[in-house]
């Protein structure tokens, strides 16, 4: 079962960053978020240098239970392993639109934001989920974010608790009908035909973890950078196959390290976790 460190390995080997060329030139992109989907993809599943489509999709369906609809979480799931979610970003320090899915520090089975599809691809009842955040170029990846929504994000009743009380607050509104929704709320027959109806959506948005987590890691002028924040915990549950692969690279422009981080649910603690860089010029 491949993981999030077996992922590093292979970015780290491949040093490939002109995914634009790369995935269009296989007839396997035609953007640069659809690059960078596949890009994710191909790390987790160590097919880079992959040319036979047959023999890609047959380690995808061997590493993966569910590859994600375009309007519903995940993008990813490994199988008996992570959720994964992709975002991509043309500014640096954009925040990350979540529409209506609140941040998340795991995904899980219950969730109605999911599709029965996902939710039946394999037998699962919480994954914890990592946020991989992209910053391309129209031709390049620049950076690459990688951060578990246990570090990034606070617990679920901290959103939801805002969902149900902005949606039950609407529920009072009188004379309009009502229906039921997964949105914020929907409004039925608003003008006197009947023939017009209010969605009400939420529209989430996260601040870039280039950003929450500044105190960590300082741009460079690299050509490109990955950064990988990794709870202790979670970091100590990985295959030591897995933990001494990592920890064998030699690469110089690659370093480990101990850090704290803020718990989002309560910043007055910190958290234990293990900073993962790759910074690489290619001039």
């Amino acid at each position: 079962m491949t993981n999030i460190l077996e992922a590093i390995c292979n970015i780290v080997n491949h040093k490939n960053f002109a995914i634009r060329e790369f995935y269009s030139g296989r007839n396997r992109a035609n953007s640069m978020g659809e690059a960078l989907e596949n890009y994710i993809k191909d790390a987790f599943a160590d097919t880079f240098d992959s040319d036979d489509e047959q023999s890609r999709l047959k380690t995808y369906n061997q590493e993966f239970s569910w590859l994600g609809s375009q309007n519903n979480p995940p993008d990813i799931m490994i199988k008996g392993g992570d959720a994964i979610e992709v975002k991509k970003t043309q500014s640096a320090n954009s925040s990350l639109a979540l529409n209506s899915s609140y941040p998340k520090t795991d995904l899980r089975h219950t969730s109605p934001m999911i599709t029965s599809e996902c939710r039946d691809c394999e037998e699962w009842t919480v994954k914890d989920l990592i946020y991989c955040v992209g910053h391309t170029s129209d031709t390049n990846i620049k950076s690459l974010w990688m951060v578990y929504g246990s570090s990034y994000a606070a617990k679920h009743e901290t959103y939801q608790r805002i969902k149900t009380t902005i949606s039950d607050g609407i529920k009072t509104i009188p004379d309009v009908v009502f229906a039921d929704t997964k949105e914020l709320g929907r409004v039925n027959q608003v003008d006197p035909l009947g023939i017009t109806n209010l969605r009400i959506r939420g529209m989430w948005q996260i601040e870039n973890p280039r950003k929450v987590f500044n105190y960590l890691h300082e741009p460079t002028d690299k050509d490109f950078e990955l950064v990988c924040i990794i709870p202790l915990e979670k970091y100590n549950s990985f295959p030591n196959e897995s933990k001494s692969k990592l920890e064998g690279i030699t690469d110089e422009r690659f370093s480990i390290e101990d850090k704290q981080i803020k718990n989002p649910n309560n910043p007055a603690k910190l958290m234990d976790c293990k900073l993962i860089k790759l910074c690489v010029s290619q001039r």
